[in-house]
């Protein structure tokens, strides 16, 4: 797996298949994707249930390695690359889902302190006072010690993005972060979501069907089965 150094094209995607299963049960999932996303820059992914975006979400995080074409990540090649290289490509990545993944035993400062693991140089007392500093920016620094099960759904969106953000990650990646909550509590994780993104020069690529929540896009992108396809109504965040 190559890196590169100088990156101003956090994401480039270029004419990536993908496909689900083998034999006669082989589904293709992806088709001839073609994608650049700029470091820096907020972009939205819609489109209809089952249309891939969650494929090609996890395929760009390095959950899974792209098999054709080309997935380049921060300088990290995807494409065919070892389970070694995508725990190296997933170092630079910050990742919210809707269901929030965070260890119910777990309290809010230890969740988020599990986002500075990957950084093996820090002592526990400096772990915990950053995670400390990222809840408070997040609006929790008076639930640093509640455990998910004392929390809001939003209060644990807010739990995740500290965690996502907290080793300040080159991309964050988030997939329908907004879905369980509530129009104000889902908006209020997204504009957080979005403040502490631009001032750590982070990317975003988020995945939603909120169309309440577009207007926070530098950019939209709209994919339907399996490809990238064009929506006027999308054309431009409001």
């Amino acid at each position: 797996m190559k890196t590169s150094t100088a990156i101003s094209t956090a994401i480039r995607v270029q004419h990536l298949d993908h496909f689900f299963g083998s034999g006669r049960l082989r589904k293709q999932a992806l088709f001839d994707i073609n994608l650049e996303i700029q470091a820096g820059e907020i972009v939205i992914m819609t489109g209809p249930s089952g249309s891939g975006k969650t494929t090609l979400l996890t395929l760009i995080g390095g959950l899974r390695s792209a098999q054709s074409g080309s997935l380049n990540v921060v300088g990290h090649e995807i494409t065919d690359a070892s389970e070694s290289e995508l725990v190296l490509a997933r170092r630079d990545n910050g990742y919210i889902f809707q269901a929030h993944n965070l260890h119910q035993s777990l309290s809010a400062v230890e969740n988020v302190q599990m986002g500075l693991e990957v950084q093996g140089n820090m002592t526990k007392a400096e772990r915990y006072k950053i995670a400390t500093e990222m809840l408070e920016k997040v609006g929790l620094g008076d639930h640093t010690t509640y455990y998910p099960a004392d929390l809001s759904g939003g209060q644990k969106q807010r739990v995740a993005i500290a965690r996502a953000l907290v080793s300040q990650p080159k991309i964050v990646l988030a997939d329908e972060p907004t879905a369980a909550l509530d129009k104000q509590s889902g908006r209020d994780v997204v504009e957080i979501m979005h403040d502490l993104a631009k001032q750590q020069g982070c990317t975003i690529l988020l995945v939603t069907h909120d169309n309440r929540i577009l207007d926070i896009a530098d950019r939209i992108v709209y994919m339907e089965d399996g490809r990238l396809a064009a929506q006027p109504e999308f054309a431009e965040a409001g």
